[in-house]
Formats: structure tokens, sequence, C-alpha cells
């Protein structure tokens, strides 16, 4: 059987908010249900944000740094964003 810590937990309104909401739809039956949930939910996410970070981020920065060159500007990135948002829509 898994034995359970107490813990004092006072959110911010907003997230206050979410957990009321959960629970009023019936989707938690109780506060700590809903912690229990978040905590799930981040530590299964972990491992995927750890491999993105190793397999694209750290490369790319890699790459970056080797060519400097290869950067884009702030307006260049806005002006991919919008192409693609065009295109997509």
């Amino acid at each position: 059987m898994c034995t359970t810590e107490p813990l004092n937990f006072s959110p911010p309104e907003d997230l206050a908010d979410i957990m009321k909401k959960k629970l009023q739809s019936g989707e938690n039956a109780s506060e700590s249900e809903v912690i229990r949930d978040g905590l799930r939910a981040l530590h299964a996410r972990d491992p995927s944000v750890e491999s993105w970070l190793v397999q694209q981020v750290a490369p790319a920065w890699d790459a970056l740094k080797a060519d400097p060159s290869r950067a884009l500007s702030p307006d260049e990135v806005r002006a991919r964003l919008a192409a693609a948002y065009a295109k997509a829509r």
C-alpha cells in the first residue's frame, strides 16, 4: 500500500480556479487527486522534454555556435512564421 505525506499547498488564484473547475466537473474527487494527476503528468512529460533537449536543442545550439552565420534575425523569424501561417491557412 502506498503511504502518503501531508503537505501544505497554497496555489495562486488562477491554479485554484483550475482545481475548482476539475472538482466541480467531477473529473477529480479531491484537491489531492488534482495535485497527484498534475505531478504524474509532469513526471511522464520529463523524459520527453529531456529527450528533445538532447536530440534537437543541444545539436542546434552547437551548430549555431560553430557557424553563427546560420542565425536568423528577429525580423527573419517573424517573416518565416508569417509565411508558414499564411501557407497553413
